[in-house]
């Protein structure tokens, strides 16, 4: 059982190494993405209005 611990804590060490942190790089907007974007921009206006409107009823 010692060996095992002794084993466990010579090798823990180099199990915990990590590596350094790369930041993420964002990538560009496309044009697909801004197409898209404005679509649901515009349903989302059309849909407060809608509900405005359901309201304003009452």
């Amino acid at each position: 059982m010692r060996f095992f611990l002794f084993l466990f804590g010579l090798f823990t060490p180099v199990m915990t190494a990590a590596e350094t942190f790369q930041r993420p790089i964002p990538a560009p907007q496309t044009a697909q993405a801004e197409i898209s974007y404005l679509v649901a921009s515009i349903l989302l206006v059309m849909a407060l209005v809608a509900v405005q409107r359901l309201i304003a009823r009452k």
